[in-house]
């Protein structure tokens, strides 16, 4: 690939494709590692995975588990389509002097990561707060002494409210919070992520130049994914709780990322890095699965060609 020319159009589309179905497969998993996450000691509401997902069912209905989901389609076309074509991008032009080393492929990764921030920050911000507010609202019927005495039940806000009362108190700022924390995580994932995903796929290939089959790259996809996706689970941990706006009275507050830190290691203990870390896995592995599959088929290059060609076809 790296001798390749590359249309970044069709990688952008790629992208976006691949995004809407992943996240569309395994978004109420997301869901439940975003709450479990946020679980402090004390305010256990979910015990697991499915306990998670059994509780949101009765208590919000099938589409509770779709809390955020219609933020995520909506800005994760531009996330994975700036991640997928910035690591093609700097692995092409990196590429160009000779061998596309492995020193090389992770500084692929990194611009990548460095890249995609711009998007992912106000998207997990926005996302976290809806998806959040389910658990909340559970903790007021099932934990009520985690509930501060008058306080009012609010109706849950939309996507549109909460980025309207963030601009509107914060300024641009307050959809960027957190930005140091994704930074922290996104850069290293796709350090990992991409190298990893290019070697694996390599050992699939038919012949030197030939593609690897679909399967292949789906499969390493889904092992890549799910590695650099546990790897950097500790500080998923920590953007997550930095993010959030609404606690129970009793969890902790943080003031950055060494306040977070320290006050889980304190209060959690170590293990706490690692709630919803197979929640993680089993979220990204499939995303990144399919955004290979899509990729590598070259969906978006069928549709650009296609495009190009129907105005001939509509003057004949």
């Amino acid at each position: 690939m790296a001798d390749k020319q590359i249309s970044l159009p069709a990688k952008l589309i790629n992208g976006g494709i691949a995004g809407l179905i992943g996240v569309s497969c395994v978004f109420p998993i997301d869901l439940a590692k975003t709450r479990l996450q946020n679980q402090q000691n004390g305010q256990r509401l979910y015990t697991s995975m499915s306990d998670c997902l059994i509780k949101t069912i009765r208590s919000e209905g099938y589409f509770g588990m779709y809390r955020g989901a219609a933020v995520n389609l909506t800005l994760v076309t531009p996330e994975k389509a700036i991640k997928l074509a910035a690591n093609d991008f700097f692995r092409h032009h990196l590429s160009k002097d000779g061998k596309l080393t492995l020193i090389k492929e992770m500084l692929a990764g990194c611009g990548a990561g460095t890249c995609q921030v711009i998007v992912t920050t106000p998207m997990e911000m926005l996302k976290i707060q809806l998806q959040d507010a389910g658990r909340i609202a559970a903790q007021r019927k099932l934990m009520p002494e985690t509930v501060a005495a008058g306080t009012v039940e609010a109706k849950s806000p939309t996507a549109m409210q909460l980025t309207t009362q963030l601009l509107k108190e914060k300024g641009i700022a307050g959809l960027y919070k957190g930005l140091g924390a994704t930074l922290l995580r996104d850069v290293p994932f796709s350090i990992i992520y991409f190298p990893l995903f290019a070697n694996l796929n390599n050992l699939g290939k038919r012949g030197v130049e030939g593609p690897a089959p679909f399967y292949v790259s789906f499969v390493s996809g889904c092992v890549a994914g799910s590695t650099a996706a546990v790897a950097v689970n500790p500080v998923d941990v920590i953007k997550t709780r930095l993010q959030s706006l609404n606690r129970g009275t009793t969890e902790d507050t943080y003031t950055g990322v060494m306040d977070c830190v320290s006050k889980i290691m304190r209060n959690e203990g170590p293990t706490a890095f690692l709630k919803g870390a197979y929640c993680r896995a089993l979220v990204i592995a499939p995303l990144f699965g399919i955004a290979q599959v899509i990729y590598f088929l070259g969906v978006g290059e069928y549709i650009l060609s296609f495009l190009t060609q129907a105005p001939l076809t509509l003057w004949k």
